[in-house]
């Protein structure tokens, strides 16, 4: 195991109850990236990230969290780990002042007062500072958990589903603030179920039903996986999705708002399959490039549920 990896794992695998939500799960991740982690809920991601970072022991297999053993030294380990819950997980009956002050008290931080101050003027929470946590809004309530989450400079930071429920503009906010913490070495380890964050992860990891389905960069996984798209839109779609959806040379279809997502593997069969809408009227045929969405259903769609 290298410590020069933020994270160095091999062969984790976890049951609860007599099934596998983790089968055989091996990552490497250099220091200072972010990781995303996209699957459906109940596909074994939470629990991966735990056991990776020494929260939670595995079953079977093991490696390195910041160069210390996740089976050996897993209360080192939580000492330099950042958690962010997808449920607000702080105290609504503080004030935010107050939660802050408690979780600097709970890593044991030299001088308090100060570490509290400056996380209120870096996550702009100093007009806030009084305000109850249970009154602050879905986005602000988000900010106070990273604030409290990254307060004692940790190495690694755990991110789960962090901006479920908040709207457009703190999600971009709270975006930008975890590249900060990556560009000043803090690795970062996300869950999402949104599109448009995991393509500002660095990595990609696609898990199903406790197996690593892919794992690379954000830009490379559609031409990995290689589909190519073709884009149909207009009015009365639902005939040609009828149509389309078991044609020879069309492997996945998919309704994007006024249009269809048409893909294949072969493209001159593809090709074949959609000629005829080329030139009907009201409808207008264009070649798309395939995004992480169409990856993500055409991986879910060979995936085995272990539930079953």
């Amino acid at each position: 195991m290298s410590e020069a990896l933020a994270i160095d794992v091999s062969g984790l695998s976890k049951s609860f109850g007599g099934t596998k939500v983790v089968d055989g799960f091996d990552m490497q991740v250099p220091p200072g990236k972010i990781y995303g982690f996209l699957g459906p809920n109940g596909s074994g991601k939470t629990t991966t990230i735990r056991m990776m970072c020494g929260l939670l022991r595995p079953d079977e297999g093991g490696g390195t969290a910041l160069g210390l053993d996740i089976l050996r030294q897993s209360r080192e380990i939580k000492a330099r780990v950042g958690y962010m819950t997808q449920r607000f997980s702080l105290y609504g009956d503080l004030t935010v002042r107050e939660n802050l002050t408690f979780m600097a008290r709970l890593h044991a931080l030299p001088k308090v007062r100060d570490v509290v101050e400056q996380a209120l003027e870096t996550y702009d929470l100093a007009p806030r500072a009084k305000q109850l946590a249970a009154n602050l809004s879905g986005g602000w309530k988000q900010r106070l958990a990273l604030a409290a989450a990254s307060l004692h400079e940790p190495g690694l930071l755990l991110l789960d589903e962090p901006t479920a429920g908040v709207d457009p503009k703190a999600r971009r906010d709270f975006w930008d603030r975890i590249r900060r913490l990556a560009r000043q070495g803090v690795t970062v380890l996300v869950s999402t179920h949104y599109m448009d964050e995991a393509v500002q992860c660095d990595n990609i990891t696609f898990i199903a039903y406790g197996r690593k389905l892919i794992d690379a960069p954000a830009s490379e996984i559609p031409d990995r996986i290689g589909l190519k798209t073709i884009r149909i839109e207009g009015q009365g779609l639902q005939p040609v999705y009828d149509a389309l959806e078991h044609a020879e040379g069309v492997d996945q279809i998919a309704r994007f708002g006024a249009a269809l997502h048409v893909s294949g593997r072969d493209e001159s069969a593809l090709d074949a399959a959609i000629a005829c809408y080329r030139d009907q009227d009201g409808l207008t045929v264009t070649t798309a490039k395939t995004g992480l969405e169409e990856a993500f259903i055409w991986l879910m769609t060979g995936a085995e549920d272990n539930f079953r």
